[in-house]
């Protein structure tokens, strides 16, 4: 996750001189669900690492929040309304220490990470006001994710210091100063929450509401990623919607345009496939568009065709949502394109090159 901040170069108090005189507080903020199987996991790699424990169960029907009151007496009950921020905001609102760190159930701190967390705790500087630590195992059940590893926010100082700066025309600083940590976080699923996220956003824009760009394009991504043929066709009127919005910059457009051209495909609309891919190609044409072109003429028996869009996306395009259209799906697409011509030689140069770029990736 990308953060428009001021970047702390240095957090040690012994970098500033000497110690910190005490250690951060800090409160463990949750909300959960039918955690039963993973919460005790999670609580008993951090639990003593905090100060402060405030668990929101938004309707449990498992023994969730019976393991959560083994932990802390700040356990209670919050009223779903299909909106995880709100449900956020709610329980940060409670918290009382210095810092508040955010988890879900299904996180896990190793042993290691665990003295890296008791050290950060022991040592963060006042002025930093958000810590940044690495999502790990994010691809075990992708949904919007192209990486395996990245950093999120999850440390955030409660109360903000407003600090004015400039000798002249001074202004209030208002980025806030983010130290990105060497702590892990692994990330331990039991199952895709992908079903539930798609319908989630689909439920959003059903009631009217207008996806921020953000979230349309986790929408897309998680759709490209994660969604099925079912998925993807009854989210395609909200994207025809973003598609057609004036208000909306060429990015959003071409991310639109993407889940419509696929969900066409899937359902052999031949019309809004070439009509979606097109809006895309005579702007500036992105991986995932070649990667489609390249299905749509496989899927016709087209192979030489298909081979011209799927280098296209490997070698000639970016992808703007899933990094596979511009990598394996593509690379795996020319294999079979070129076995299919029986071009055995062209189909073994293309399956080494997937061979590196997944060595690269490990």
């Amino acid at each position: 996750m990308q953060l428009n901040r001021k970047r702390c170069s240095r957090f040690f108090g012994a970098a500033s001189g000497g110690a910190r005189e005490e250690m951060i507080t800090i409160s463990l903020c949750m909300i959960v669900k039918n955690e039963e199987k993973i919460l005790k996991r999670c609580l008993d790699s951090v639990a003593d690492l905090v100060d402060e424990i405030i668990i929101a169960d938004t309707g449990s029907t498992d023994a969730t929040r019976a393991i959560a009151a083994q932990y802390t007496e700040h356990v209670y009950d919050y009223t779903w309304i299909d909106d995880f921020s709100a449900a956020r905001n709610d329980v940060f609102s409670k918290a009382t220490k210095e810092y508040i760190y955010s988890a879900d159930a299904d996180e896990v701190l190793s042993p290691e990470n665990r003295d890296r967390f008791r050290l950060l705790k022991e040592t963060l500087l006042p002025e930093i006001e958000i810590v940044q630590m690495k999502y790990a195992n994010q691809l075990q059940f992708g949904t919007v994710y192209n990486f395996d590893e990245e950093y999120r926010p999850k440390l955030f100082k409660r109360k903000r210091d407003f600090v004015w700066e400039g000798p002249i025309h001074e202004t209030v600083r208002l980025e806030p100063v983010v130290y990105d940590s060497d702590i892990v976080i692994t990330h331990l699923q039991e199952e895709s929450h992908a079903k539930r996220d798609l319908a989630n956003f689909r439920r959003h824009w059903e009631s009217g509401y207008r996806l921020p760009k953000r979230l349309l394009g986790l929408y897309a991504r998680e759709l490209l990623l994660a969604g099925d043929e079912e998925d993807l066709v009854d989210a395609a009127g909200a994207f025809m919607d973003a598609a057609a919005d004036n208000g909306r910059d060429s990015e959003e457009m071409a991310q639109s345009c993407c889940v419509v051209a696929k969900a066409a495909r899937l359902v052999k609309d031949t019309v809004n496939f070439f009509k979606y891919t097109s809006k895309v190609i005579a702007e500036e044409a992105c991986s995932e568009i070649c990667c489609e072109m390249g299905h749509f003429y496989e899927e016709e028996g087209d192979w030489e065709e298909a081979a011209i869009w799927y280098y296209n996306a490997v070698y000639e395009t970016q992808p703007i949502l899933a990094l596979q259209s511009g990598g394996k799906e593509s690379l795996e697409g020319l294999i079979r394109c070129y076995e299919a011509l029986e071009c055995p030689e062209q189909a073994e140069i293309y399956r080494e090159e997937l061979q590196k770029r997944e060595g690269a990736s490990i």
